[in-house]
């Protein structure tokens, strides 16, 4: 049991120094002045991606020994116990994207909505996409479903008055032909509609649901504060549902679960980088982009996920899989190139 366990361990640590190196590294870079608000915003959700793609390493460790409510309801209260300390401080800082702007890590009863509705939109998302695992779907599928967030998101924004520009739409049908190559293993497999892939559907529209609420509310308050609300929501539903789906039928296996160490690593991995960092960059990076690009520019979340399970799990990356991921970075910088008059 320790031969097969220390290895996971290691695995799992070795996410957590790539994670602190490279998140110190593209923050250095975002904070270059020369940089336009815009360009920031686009690294910073890049960012998030990346910590996102390094998030499946960790869990697919863990997702064998903690169940999916408990497992989420733990890692959202980590990372709103991780900025709660910015928020009670009430102490303003500069806004590293607009230099004019400041940032008030204050968060106002009117205001509490905001981060609740995301709160919810993410606890359903997650919960939308467990279920549509449990019922059969296997990862490739999952995951293609899932992103179709990026199509979702600037069809929905248009009924908000959220207009994006010409190059995202065959930028979003670059991206889908990019999560096809990625997620299916052989030309010629498609979907089968099932209940599964309606529950995959339910998540990926309930992350643009998130998306969208994202945009609406970041201008209007701290980012930092947004993302804690949203974090202490998430988790407390979370929690609820792991109470009477995974502690009540069988309280001992899920004390047992709680005790094996590469689960919380993975938690606190899960906790500290993807909601505590992710989340919050996504916070402060879509203040100054469109949806539907930030959008896009987040599906590479699937791409590094696909990475990091080659580097770090030793998963065999396929010359498939590979142009698949070429698909998607190509999709993502057409959506961010200048639209000629």
């Amino acid at each position: 049991m320790k031969k097969k366990t220390l290895p996971l361990i290691k695995n799992l640590c070795n996410v957590f120094l790539f994670a602190i190196f490279c998140v110190s590294d593209i923050i250095e870079l975002i904070m270059n002045n020369t940089l336009s608000s815009s360009i920031k915003s686009a690294l910073l959700l890049f960012l998030a991606s990346v910590v996102w793609g390094a998030a499946f390493v960790a869990q697919s460790i863990a997702g064998g020994n903690v169940g999916t409510f408990t497992f989420n309801g733990i890692r959202f209260l980590i990372g709103g116990l991780c900025l709660l300390p910015f928020v009670i401080k009430n102490k303003g800082i500069s806004n590293s994207l607009d230099n004019n702007s400041h940032i008030s890590y204050s968060i106002p009863t009117d205001k509490l909505i905001g981060g609740t509705i995301c709160g919810i939109a993410l606890f359903l998302a997650s919960t939308f996409q467990q279920y549509g695992i449990e019922l059969g779907a296997d990862a490739g599928e999952a995951g293609f479903l899932t992103a179709c967030y990026i199509v979702l998101v600037p069809i929905l924004g248009i009924f908000i008055g959220r207009k994006c520009s010409a190059l995202v739409w065959p930028a979003v049908a670059i991206a889908l032909v990019g999560l096809y190559l990625l997620c299916f293993p052989s030309w010629g497999q498609w979907l089968s509609i099932s209940t599964a892939d309606l529950a995959l559907l339910g998540c990926a529209f309930m992350f643009s649901i998130q998306i969208l609420c994202v945009d609406y509310y970041a201008p209007k308050m701290s980012p930092v504060a947004l993302a804690c609300v949203q974090f202490f929501v998430s988790g407390f539903l979370s929690l609820i549902a792991a109470f009477i789906f995974d502690f009540y039928p069988d309280p001992s296996a899920w004390i047992q679960a709680l005790s094996i160490p590469s689960s919380w690593i993975s938690i606190l991995y899960t906790g500290l980088f993807s909601c505590g960092v992710g989340y919050t960059l996504q916070a402060v990076g879509q203040r100054n982009l469109n949806p539907a690009i930030a959008s896009l520019i987040m599906s590479l979340e699937s791409v590094f996920s696909t990475i990091f399970g080659w580097l770090i799990l030793h998963q065999v990356m396929t010359g498939r899989e590979a142009l698949g991921c070429a698909f998607i970075f190509a999709a993502v910088i057409i959506a961010q190139l200048p639209v000629l008059k």
